[in-house]
């Protein structure tokens, strides 16, 4: 084949399927576009920018629900109004029968298409919308300001949809740092505050070391194995290592191998805040806006969670069963990380007087406690056969281990959400961050207070919230998985110890809201129930319908998730 024939092949590979697969992300550079004429030519005040950010959003919103729904329907064409719509959708995508049950690959194998590609773009996208209405509540940025804000919030969300589709190490690398340039940014946004600038300047030098670690390990892994394409990773180590005797951590190539393999988990583990590389979180949070520090709790760990799957799912499959025993001791490790991250969030949340400050423990902890399900997913994927864990055992268990993160990712979105986004609009009345200043708050802001009590009190996991229905499946995964080896079982112990742990200081910021009089010379809160009411309801609604929403909304979400971790073992 010529030069021109190549050129050719690629120009119609990207023009027929690439450009359709990627159009929520273009329409999301689009608009960083428009953002960046709306500041040339100075047009800020007569169009304000969040429009420009809410309209985009909502259109690359559309695009992706338009690409989940025909796989979800495996591709069969709605009828009425709105099925003339997602045919059009469809018909602007490109969206063929090809991709609907075997995962696509495009831009070369760089990206993939499949459910969990799109699953985790619907989640960025109606995050992002909601962390934008957030943002025109309350206030932050300002109109001077916006065009930069947005900007910088649409070019993280761009990182984080390509680390979910990413099927390639380049990608991967590219996605993190796309992901959290960005995010420093963003975290000293509060221009002339000093304790924002340097908690930017340490979420930099921290992302600066892991990002240098992440793509060592991803250069040996790629020198190793002669390949960075995930598909093709279990089966080239196969071939590294066939016709070796052994095959474990005494041979020379395996140990290269889990070293680079846990060079690449640091710069997650980075996103992730898991200890210990967490020390970057309760600065960040501390010294960024509740907007910014709400956006950071959700997005980054939910594209970084993504990616973790995918990678981690990258090893599986190769035909060298001698490596089992090294995956299982990797899910062991990260079970034992997973307990360690959980147990020191929340203890070292008890210390907090800012609540922001004790929001970012919680959110180490809450990464503890989704790491518990990649664990289970590592150690059941890789159950010895010996020990009677058939095929169709290990595929059915380790779907329900994604399952239940992907369940509890999305009444994550909304708990945390709601937390920051009511600290955030209580800051704009009382001008204080602080636990002390929250005394009797419920006596002016009753709904307000309600809704942080739902949104802690789901954080806890207790029923009937749907913070216990997302903590009780991955609870249920680590216990199957202790059918493998024990350890798990003491995990499980640990991770609902930590659950009871957690409401101690939970309800400290509760009493103070409820149970302390209000001081006198305190400032009045007075929040106009609309908009702000109906946001604040609108978000923490979810948080009780999906812990008892019965069929249509706790089963629906249920069976859409393991639908969505199905095309992972297929």
């Amino acid at each position: 084949m010529n030069f021109e024939s190549i050129v050719d092949l690629l120009i119609q590979e990207t023009t027929r399927t690439s450009l359709g697969r990627f159009a929520p992300e273009l329409v999301i550079c689009v608009t960083i576009i428009a953002l960046l004429f709306v500041r040339l030519l100075n047009a800020d005040r007569r169009l304000p920018t969040y429009w420009v950010s809410l309209i985009g959003s909502l259109i690359a919103f559309v695009f992706a629900f338009g690409q989940f729904t025909f796989l979800q329907s495996d591709g069969a064409q709605p009828s009425g109004l709105f099925g003339w719509i997602f045919q059009g959708l469809y018909y602007l995508m490109n969206l063929d029968e090809g991709s609907i049950h075997t995962p696509a690959s495009f831009f070369t194998g760089l990206l993939v298409f499949d459910q969990f590609t799109v699953f985790f773009r619907v989640f960025l996208l109606l995050f992002l919308i909601l962390v934008i209405a957030l943002t025109v509540l309350s206030g932050i940025p300002d109109t001077e300001d916006g065009p930069d804000f947005y900007t910088l919030l649409f070019g993280a969300v761009i990182g984080m949809m390509l680390m979910v589709s990413a099927n390639h190490l380049l990608i991967l690398f590219l996605g993190v740092e796309m992901a959290s340039v960005p995010s420093y940014v963003m975290v000293g946004f509060l221009k002339g505050r000093r304790q924002s600038s340097e908690a930017s300047l340490k979420f930099v030098v921290y992302g600066a070391g892991t990002a240098g670690v992440m793509l060592y390990g991803i250069s040996l892994l790629a020198g190793l194995l002669g390949t960075a394409n995930f598909p093709e990773l279990a089966a080239r180590l196969s071939d590294l290592l066939a016709g070796q005797s052994e095959v474990g951590m005494s041979n020379p190539n395996v140990r290269a191998v889990v070293l680079a393999i846990m060079m690449v988990l640091v710069g997650l583990a980075f996103k992730l805040s898991v200890v210990p590389f967490h020390f970057w979180c309760p600065d960040a949070f501390e010294g960024a806006s509740a907007e910014v520090a709400g956006f950071l709790s959700v997005a980054s760990k939910a594209a970084a969670f993504a990616l973790l799957v995918r990678f981690c799912m990258a090893f599986v499959g190769g035909e060298t069963e001698g490596l089992q025993s090294v995956y299982l001791s990797l899910g062991i490790g990260l079970g034992v990380i997973a307990a360690v991250t959980c147990t020191f969030g929340n203890l070292a949340a008890y210390a907090q007087t800012n609540i922001k400050r004790l929001l970012a423990y919680s959110t180490i902890a809450h990464a503890g406690y989704m790491l518990m399900a990649v664990a289970a997913l590592l150690v059941i994927l890789n159950a010895p056969f010996s020990g009677g864990f058939d095929a169709d055992w290990r595929n059915t268990e380790a779907r329900r281990c994604v399952e239940g993160l992907l369940y509890y990712l999305c009444v994550y979105l909304f708990m945390n959400l709601g937390a920051f986004a009511i600290v955030a609009l209580i800051r704009n009345e009382i001008f204080s961050e602080e636990i002390k200043d929250y005394d009797g708050l419920a006596q002016q802001a009753p709904l307000l207070c309600v809704c942080m009590g739902i949104c802690l009190f789901s954080l806890v996991g207790m029923p009937p919230l749907g913070g216990f229905i997302g903590k009780f499946m991955i609870f249920a995964s680590l216990f199957e998985a202790g059918n493998v080896h024990t350890s798990m079982w003491a995990i499980l112990v640990i991770g609902s110890l930590n659950t009871v742990f957690s409401l101690f200081y939970y309800v400290r910021v509760l009493r103070a809201m409820f149970m302390t009089d209000r001081p006198e010379r305190a400032p009045i809160v007075d929040l106009p129930f609309k908009p702000i009411g109906l946001y604040v309801t609108m978000i923490t609604l979810p948080i009780l319908v999906l812990g008892m929403g019965g069929r249509l909304f706790m089963d629906g979400l249920s069976q859409t998730a393991n639908s969505v971790a199905s095309v992972l073992f297929r």
